[in-house]
């Protein structure tokens, strides 16, 4: 049997939702990739119109920065363009297979 603070699941829900609310925007804070991963979660409640929306918005900026990327800073890109993949894959193209591709 696991300790009750061991990080899991079950444990967590433990909190309830307005603590976890709390602990997830206080996480957040300072980081804009889980920033954006939640507010594409927020966005997932609306359906995935609103989900292509975000992953639209975020291509758009990246492809708006005209700035060079520091080596330091390759990885992070790599796994927000990986991020907005997956979610064009697994959530987009469930419901609006030609919106997925339009993404892609």
């Amino acid at each position: 049997m696991a300790a009750k603070t061991t990080l899991n699941a079950k444990n967590l829900e433990s909190l309830g939702a307005p603590r976890l609310a709390e602990l997830l925007i206080e996480i957040s804070m300072g980081s804009a990739a889980r920033k954006r991963r939640l507010r594409m979660e927020l966005a997932g409640n609306h359906g995935s119109v609103e989900i292509a929306r975000e992953v639209r918005k975020r291509l758009a900026s990246i492809a708006r920065a005209r700035t060079l990327i520091d080596w330091r800073k390759v990885k992070a890109l790599k796994n927000d363009l990986e991020t907005q993949r997956k979610t064009i894959a697994e959530t987009v193209a469930a419901d609006d297979p030609e919106e997925a591709f339009e993404l892609i």
